[in-house]
Parts: C-alpha cells; sequence; structure tokens
C-alpha cells in the first residue's frame, strides 16, 4: 500500500545579500522511497525543480549543520529557540540557497515519523523488494535537476 504525506511551505530564495523572495515549495513523504524526502520548488517563470534527499538528513540539519554533496542543511537559531533553516542545493558550479521557518518542517517531519517511524524505514517490505527501482528513480531525479 503506497501512502503518502504532503505540504506545501513558504521558502525564502536568497538570490543575494540584498535580494530575496518567496516561493512555495511542495514538500513529499512516500511509504514507497520511504528514505526519502522530496522538495519541489516552484521558481517564477520556470518548470518546478524537485530535489529528493535524505529524510535523515533534513532531520539532523534542524539540529546541526550537515550534508557534504549537492544538499547543505543548516539551523540558525534565535536568542533562545530555532528560528529557521537554510538549504544550500548545488548542481556543478550552480547554488541555490533557501531560507525557510523551522515550524513547518518540523511539523512535516513529525508527520512523516507517525507513517514510517524514524529508523524503521527498513520494515516496509515493498520497499526491501523494489529497492532497485527506487534507487534508479532517485539517481534519474537528480540527473534531471542537473
Amino acid at each position: 500500500m503506497r501512502e503518502s504525506v504532503q505540504a506545501e511551505v513558504m521558502m525564502s530564495f536568497l538570490v543575494s545579500e540584498e535580494l530575496s523572495f518567496r516561493i512555495p515549495v511542495e514538500l513529499r513523504y512516500a511509504t514507497d522511497d520511504p528514505y526519502a524526502v522530496r522538495m519541489t520548488f516552484h521558481l517564477p517563470g520556470d518548470t518546478p525543480v524537485t530535489w529528493a534527499f535524505g529524510r535523515e538528513l533534513l532531520l539532523d540539519g534542524l539540529v546541526e549543520p550537515c550534508g557534504e554533496g549537492d544538499v547543505r542543511i543548516e539551523p540558525m537559531t534565535g536568542p533562545d529557540d530555532l528560528l529557521d533553516v537554510r538549504i544550500r542545493l548545488q548542481v556543478a558550479g550552480d547554488r541555490a540557497l533557501f531560507r525557510a521557518g523551522a515550524a513547518p518542517l518540523v511539523a512535516f517531519l513529525d508527520r512523516t515519523d507517525r507513517l514510517v517511524p524514524m529508523g524503521q524505514e527498513c520494515d516496509l517490505g515493498d520497499f526491501a523488494e523494489n529497492l532497485d527501482e527506487a534507487l534508479g528513480r532517485i539517481l534519474a531525479e537528480e540527473q534531471n535537476a542537473g
């Protein structure tokens, strides 16, 4: 059975230190690919772009800077609390920097955890049976994003 969790959040697309604008970003998590979160960015005048990366990476990025490759996530804290999260996406020499409120990301991750608790992804029989197909789909999305 395929189940999913979806949400839409507004993020700031940081073009430069002086220029940013708000865009809608769709978050999606599905049991047929339980390790990945997908973010679809709707930039004005462009075709939507979807990035897939580890759910655990997004969770870890709420606590400390993480990511070593094309996706880097880091928390931005205020005097007492986590306020925002910075997400940097990179393909070759091109980079995009986004800033999102932490609260909607935490709420989304909480919903994914209720669907598939963190650490229990491998217990999904359908996913284990279709691992090669899922990995192929993720790699194809990464190539199309570039």
